[in-house]
C-alpha cells in the first residue's frame, strides 16, 4: 500500500490534475464561443424560418467544433485521470473515431466557408467564376453534404484502424495505480495519420487558393478606387473576409504542424510532448470562431451586448 503513495505517484497525480485543469479551461472556453454562434444562428432560423448561405456554413463549423472540443475534453479527462477506463473496447475506438470525424468536418466546413467568401466577394470577369457566383447558394448545401460524407468515411476508417491497433498492439504496464498504454506505431496506425494529413492538405489548399484570389481581387479593387476617398463597402467586405481566411490559415498551419509533431513523438513514445501538441490544437477552434464572430455584424452585436465590461468590448474590437 505504501507504493501507491510514493513520490512518483504523487507527481503523476499532480501532473494529471494540472493537465485536466488546463484542458478544461481551453475546451470550455472554445465550447462556449461555438455554442454562442450556434444558438444565435438557430434563434435567427426560428425567427426567420430560413437561413442564408453564410449562416448555414457558420452553423456547421460551430456545431462540429463544439462537439470536437467536448469529446476531446472527455478523451483527455479519461486518459489523465481514468486511463484504465479509456483503453477498453469500444470506448477507445469510439472516442478516436468521433474526434477524427468532428475534426475533419471542422476543417472541411471552414474550407467551404473560405471558398464561399472568395466566390461571393471577389470580382473577376472569368465566365466560370461568374457562373459559380450565380450558383453559389445552390452549391453550398452540396459542399456541406460532401464534407459530412467525407468526414463520416474518415471516422469509420479510424474506428477500424484503432480497433486493430488496440487488439494487436496493446501493452499495459502498471506503476502503483497509474496505467499507461503503449501502442506501437506500425502499419495499422500510420494510415490514421495519413488520412488526417490528407484532410489537412486538401482544406489547406482550398484556403490558400481562396486567399490568393481574394488578395488579387482586393488589389485590383483598391487600384480602381484610389481616386475615391469615400468609404467603400466592397473593400470592407474584402478585408473582413481576409481576416477570417487568414485566421483559418494560421489555424490550419498550427494543426498541420501539430499533426506532424504528434506522429514524430508517437514513434518516440513521448506522451508528454503529445499532450502538449493537443493543448495547442485545442486553442484553434475557439480562436477562429471568435474571429468569425467579429467578422459578422449580427454575431458581433449579440456578443458585445452580453459583455458586462465596457473595456472588454473596446479591447476585443481593437484586437479583432
Amino acid at each position: 500500500m505504501e507504493a501507491c503513495h510514493s513520490p512518483e505517484q504523487s507527481n503523476a497525480t499532480s501532473y494529471a490534475a494540472t493537465g485536466v485543469a488546463i484542458v478544461t479551461l481551453e475546451t470550455f472556453a472554445g465550447m462556449w464561443i461555438n455554442a454562442f454562434i450556434v444558438s444565435v444562428i438557430c434563434m435567427a432560423w426560428i425567427r426567420k424560418k430560413i437561413l442564408n448561405s453564410n449562416e448555414k456554413i457558420l452553423l456547421f463549423p460551430g456545431s462540429s467544433r463544439f462537439w470536437f472540443l467536448c469529446i476531446s475534453w472527455v478523451y483527455s479527462f479519461l486518459s489523465l485521470i481514468y486511463p484504465n477506463h479509456l483503453y477498453v473496447h469500444p470506448i477507445f475506438q469510439l472516442l478516436n473515431s468521433a474526434r477524427s470525424f468532428f475534426n475533419c468536418s471542422n476543417l472541411w466546413f471552414s474550407a467551404s466557408l473560405c471558398v464561399f467568401y472568395c466566390i461571393k466577394i471577389a470580382n473577376f470577369r472569368n465566365s466560370f467564376f461568374i457562373y459559380l457566383k450565380g450558383k453559389i447558394d445552390r452549391i453550398v448545401p452540396w459542399l456541406l453534404l460532401g464534407s459530412v460524407l467525407f468526414s463520416l468515411v474518415i471516422g469509420i476508417t479510424v474506428y477500424n484502424i484503432m480497433d486493430k491497433a488496440l487488439s494487436n498492439n496493446l501493452n499495459f504496464t502498471c506503476q502503483g495505480r497509474i496505467w499507461k498504454l503503449s501502442i506501437r506505431i506500425d502499419q495499422h496506425v500510420l494510415p490514421h495519420y495519413f488520412m488526417l494529413g490528407f484532410g489537412y492538405a486538401t482544406s489547406f489548399t482550398a484556403v490558400i487558393l481562396s486567399a490568393i484570389l481574394l488578395l488579387f481581387s482586393l488589389w485590383r479593387h483598391k487600384r480602381n478606387m484610389q481616386t475615391n476617398s469615400t468609404k467603400d463597402l466592397s473593400m470592407d467586405a474584402h478585408i473582413k473576409a481576409m481576416k477570417s481566411i487568414f485566421s483559418f490559415f494560421i489555424m490550419s498551419s498550427i494543426n498541420f504542424i501539430c499533426l506532424i509533431l504528434t506522429l514524430i513523438y508517437s514513434m518516440k513514445n513521448e506522451s508528454d510532448a503529445i499532450f502538449l501538441t493537443y493543448l495547442i490544437q485545442y486553442t484553434s477552434p475557439g480562436f477562429h470562431s471568435l474571429v468569425l464572430i467579429f467578422s459578422n455584424p449580427n454575431l458581433e452585436n449579440r456578443l458585445l451586448g452580453i459583455l458586462p465590461c465596457g473595456k472588454c468590448k473596446v479591447f476585443l474590437k481593437r484586437e479583432l
